[in-house]
């Protein structure tokens, strides 16, 4: 049995280690996926001992917590489970545009419950900032949704470090989900510190930098996807990115695990950071990522990575 861990200050325990699920029914993200192969996905998430999903309304959209609706809802149980979802996408005159106006939040929490098969959302995160609504306001629309039950705890995800303080200026923000991996780690400069100060769970999302720090890639390898675009995947800065992935594979080979199961255990060990979201497109990948909760970090190797990502 894994040991489940809390998310910040909510009454959320989950594994560790979650699911992404932008490639559960995310059509607008990722060509050629299988629904029936999505579902499969969810559901060796829930037999390998994994409780924790993360969605939202622009994977699909709303494609993907339609497919994890349905598995709840054959599944039966939905009190062990906890679901991340998140809004703020609206499409207007064919344009996506956001939205974290009250009014807005509430009619995508009511439409993401139906589309869940469920009668409450465990976390919520406001998916990007808008311009226009004060983000205290935005949380404020949150924390109501809250007290009425519907949701449990409150996210938000993609904002500045000052759109964070001024969403939390009641202290009702519980998780923060923001860009962060080895190869981009700004957000240690302001976010990570506010967010474990204030007790928030911070999620990275990327932290495998699309794949990079999987350590699946060589010298030769070509890409004709968003990768191709990726200042990371590019000339002398790919060559000397996979050089610093080989010397992670040094200390993975003398576990006997992969470069993903260590750059993985290394987020763990920041002091905000409770839970990770890798993603799996296959059934088969979901209990890989499991490996990441046996690897044990010395500090001198947590130091090593830190100092070869520095």
């Amino acid at each position: 049995m894994v040991q489940q861990v809390r998310i910040g200050k909510t009454d959320l325990y989950v594994n560790p280690i979650g699911l992404g699920t932008n490639a559960v029914g995310g059509h607008n993200i990722y060509p050629n996926l299988n629904d029936e192969t999505g579902k499969d996905v969810v559901r060796a998430a829930f037999e390998s001992g994994i409780n924790f999903l993360d969605t939202a309304y622009i994977y699909g959209p709303k494609r993907s917590e339609e497919l994890i609706g349905e598995v709840i809802k054959e599944r039966g149980n939905r009190s062990d489970i906890v679901i991340a979802t998140k809004g703020a996408h609206k499409f207007v005159d064919g344009k996506v545009v956001f939205d974290n106006s009250p009014a807005f939040l509430r009619d995508s929490v009511e439409s993401s419950l139906e589309r869940l098969q469920t009668d409450y959302i465990d976390l919520f995160y406001i998916h990007f900032p808008d311009e226009a609504t004060p983000k205290d306001e935005a949380v404020g629309a949150l924390k109501e949704l809250r007290d009425q039950g519907k949701i449990r705890a409150i996210g938000v995800s993609n904002f500045s470090s000052e759109q964070l303080i001024e969403a939390n200026k009641d202290g009702y923000v519980d998780v923060y989900q923001g860009w962060y991996n080895l190869f981009k780690r700004e957000a240690e400069r302001d976010l990570l510190p506010f967010a474990e100060k204030n007790n928030i769970s911070f999620i990275p999302y990327f932290p495998l930098a699309s794949g990079l720090l999987g350590g699946k890639y060589n010298s030769n390898s070509t890409f004709n996807d968003g990768r191709a675009q990726n200042p990371l995947f590019q000339g002398d800065t790919f060559i000397s990115n996979l050089e610093k992935v080989e010397q992670v594979r040094e200390i993975a080979n003398n576990k006997g695990v992969e470069v993903a199961d260590i750059v993985l255990a290394w987020y763990l060990q920041q002091p905000a950071i409770d839970v990770l979201i890798p993603g799996a497109k296959k059934p088969e990948q979901v209990s890989r990522n499991l490996n990441t909760l046996k690897v044990v970090l010395t500090k001198d190797e947590i130091e090593k990575i830190g100092q070869i990502f520095k």
